[in-house]
């Protein structure tokens, strides 16, 4: 069976109680420098004041905290010991009042933290999809769409956990050491000592210990990923299917068999590991108390310190039982800072990433187009790959079609590419009636242009929203005659709901012949001057073929027209045919001259294109088109 996919470079922000780094973390930790710490405050900037409100509730509720364990030493001196008994209700009740007001305090703080680490997180999710929306078609096509994904939801989505754990767990713990031990010491400065000397015994050698089960939980984790890894793949249809055909039943029970054992030999192992070590250490932080105990014995009855109380012992007691938690937190701090430096590391990553074609100030922005376009000695090259294409020129003026002909990977759909600035030409220029297209205003040339591509995509919305994606203020009238003219009309009132029909996850609903023909609807409805049409019907049935090319002629109408054909009809019909041969322009002409040449497109002719041509012919002879 295959090995479970590794983690994302990276990885994602992964909590847990004092996990250690792993090695590919450690690697990858940013330099904590001021200007990088910087620049994490400059997000928190916009919320100081509340920032500030926060620290000051923190600040509160650790001073209100020490105040119960006060309160008991007195309610124990004065009111059990001293028989004060309207002292000892008083001491009660203010007790319970502290408590209540810390406890509200503790909420707001609480409260506050959340508003600010999700307002936080909105801001930045807000400014990376504005980011990435200004981002060039090459950043999409060479990065996985995963780890885009994961950098906008996991990533930012973790800040608001560093926001409201890490860093201002941070100040909580330290205020609570700091005030604790403050009052420790006010107390009884030998008690203190004796306290907090076995506090180190008790937190120190659970780092240890914490990371040996790490360990083991990672290890058992990986059985866990491989275990559900065979589940995925021999319980599936498919899977099933090929494990009864090859009679491998008995073979993918043993692989289970053998991974599920080692993860329950592991998960044992985890769970028992330092069992003695943490029967120990419970001991031993029982051991504080008792050693508190002895020590104030000492000092009342061997020094004859008459100024210590039962009440006191009880307050230094339950004082030093305050240390352990955010002593233990503070001591393991340094992987959660070291972490949420990686995640915002990770952030800042894509925000410092720049545009490869970006929109210039005042660009061109017309009143009236005619559609002229012109490639002058273009090279393109995607990075530091081959060229793809090299030299490239040819002209299309308005109302003009130029069909671009040419074996897989020669270029066709580069070459398209270009016109709307999803890439920028390397050598060569562009230009869209006379300017240079990296002069234009982005926005305003692409509303010249309009595409109907290869792979149609639909969202997962109505058949009404996918149509006025293209045009968001179209009357109902614009919508139906875009949809007639593209023969989709007819269908589309066959639905449910008509217009409002849901077309699934990337149009699942439809057939290929539908969705492209509302594609083309969607085109028609833009009203570009420049249309780029990649027909792609090599793997629709005839009838969808014919609606499609019935569905295309309006399209062509009036408009500077580049297409990419496959094996349509409608390169019979272009002004000029452009033969792409290894990113050159190896030939041009009519249809006829090019079969005469007997070259590249002769060859094509011979192998892609005959014999959807004779199909054509054959159909309009016998009144089908």
């Amino acid at each position: 069976m295959a090995m479970p996919p590794p983690p994302p470079p990276g990885g994602g922000f992964r909590r847990g109680p004092h996990r250690e780094l792993t090695p590919e973390e450690k690697k990858k930790l940013p330099k904590l420098t001021w200007p990088f710490v910087k620049r994490i405050l400059s997000w928190m900037a916009p919320y100081k004041w509340k920032f500030l409100l926060v620290l000051l509730c923190i600040t509160a509720a650790g001073l209100l905290g020490v105040v119960p364990s006060i309160l008991t030493g007195k309610m124990i001196d004065a009111g059990l010991y001293g028989g004060d008994v309207p002292l000892l209700i008083k001491l009660a009740m203010l007790s319970l009042l502290v408590l209540i007001l810390s406890n509200l305090i503790s909420a707001g703080e609480t409260m506050l933290t959340t508003w600010i680490g999700q307002f936080i997180t909105y801001d930045m999710r807000n400014k990376m999809y504005a980011h990435l929306q200004k981002m060039g078609h090459r950043f999409f096509t060479s990065n996985y769409q995963g780890d885009i994904i994961t950098r906008m939801t996991e990533d930012i989505g973790g800040v608001q956990s560093v926001i409201t754990h890490t860093f201002l767990n941070l100040f909580s713990n330290v205020a609570t050491v700091i005030i604790v031990l403050i009052t420790l010491f006010r107390e009884n400065w030998i008690l203190a000592f004796v306290g907090v000397a076995m506090v180190p015994f008790c937190v120190l050698p659970t780092r240890a210990v914490g990371k040996k089960r790490w360990a083991i939980a990672d290890e058992t984790q990986k059985q866990r990923d491989q275990s559900n890894q065979i589940l995925h793949e021999s319980l599936s249809v498919s899977g099933q299917l090929l494990v009864k055909l090859f009679t491998n039943e008995q073979k993918e029970y043993e692989a289970y068999r053998t991974v599920n054992l080692k993860a329950a030999k592991l998960a044992i192992k985890e769970r028992l590991v330092g069992l003695w070590f943490w029967r120990t250490l419970n001991i031993l932080r029982n051991m504080g108390p008792l050693l508190i105990y002895v020590a104030a014995g000492l000092i009342m009855y061997r020094m004859g310190n008459t100024d210590l109380t039962v009440g006191d012992v009880t307050i230094m007691v339950t004082l030093v039982n305050k240390l352990y938690h955010p002593v233990d937190q503070l001591l393991n701090i340094q992987s959660d800072v070291m972490r949420s430096m990686a995640l915002f590391s990770r952030i800042f990553e894509y925000f410092d990433l720049k545009p490869d074609v970006e929109a210039p100030e005042n660009g061109y922005q017309p009143e009236h187009v005619r559609g002229d376009v012109a490639f002058e000695q273009v090279t393109f090259a995607y990075s530091n790959e081959k060229e793809l294409l090299q030299q490239v020129s040819f002209r299309a003026d308005g109302g003009k079609t130029i069909a671009i002909v040419g074996s897989s990977g020669s270029g066709k759909s580069t070459l398209v590419n270009l016109i709307p600035r999803l890439f920028d030409v390397e050598e060569g220029s562009v230009a869209l009636d006379g300017v240079d297209v990296r002069s234009w205003d982005l926005t305003a040339l692409r509303k010249q242009i309009g595409m109907v591509t290869q792979e149609t995509y639909l969202f997962n919305d109505t058949v009404r929203a996918n149509l006025l994606y293209a045009k968001w203020d179209a009357t109902e009238e614009e919508l139906i005659r875009a949809c007639k003219d593209a023969n989709i009309h007819d269908f589309i009132m066959t639905l449910p709901e008509g217009y409002d029909t849901q077309v699934g996850n990337r149009g699942f609903k439809l057939s290929g012949g539908e969705k492209q023909r509302i594609s083309i609807a969607r085109a028609i409805l833009k009203n570009p001057k420049v249309l780029i049409l990649d027909e792609a019907t090599s793997s629709l049935d005839s009838i969808s073929e014919s609606l499609i090319q019935e569905a295309i002629r309006p399209l062509l109408q009036g408009r500077t027209s580049i297409v990419i054909a496959h094996r349509l009809t409608t390169i019979l019909a272009a002004d000029e045919i452009l033969v792409l041969d290894h990113g050159k322009i190896a030939e041009r002409g009519k249809h006829a001259d090019l079969v005469e040449q007997n070259g590249v497109y002769r060859q094509l002719y011979e192998t892609q294109f005959r014999y959807a041509l004779d199909d054509y012919e054959n159909r309009k002879k016998n009144g089908i088109e």
